[in-house]
């Protein structure tokens, strides 16, 4: 899986003024199960479009920028958390066991 990683504010600005579905996945470098969680998302890496940007965001390191996230997308702070945003919309959000990559692009606009 190709992440890009999520280590700013400007990079937080540029994924809400953006047009391009953006899958952020909020991972706990401490938690099993947010490993785990990582393991599979890269398990269904083949279902993300390409017109998808996956960004990885080490809450630990970046607590602010995790917290951020949980506001411009009025989510609650999970851990592992995933979200697919377009914008300032947040189209899917799941955390923990609920991680579920295909129903994420389910909630992709039709072109």
């Amino acid at each position: 899986m190709d992440w890009i990683h999520l280590e700013n504010e400007q990079q937080l600005q540029g994924i809400v003024a953006g047009e391009r579905p953006t899958l952020i996945f909020k991972h706990s470098t401490r938690c099993a199960v947010s490993s785990m969680a990582k393991r599979n998302i890269a398990l269904d890496a083949d279902a993300i479009p390409a017109n998808v940007d996956a960004y990885y965001l080490d809450l630990i390191r970046y607590r602010t920028l995790s917290n951020e996230v949980a506001r411009i997308w009025e989510v609650r702070h999970e851990s592992p958390q995933v979200l697919l945003v377009q914008g300032s919309t947040c189209l899917y959000h799941a955390s923990h066991g609920e991680i579920d990559i295909p129903n994420a692009v389910a909630a992709l606009p039709r072109a």
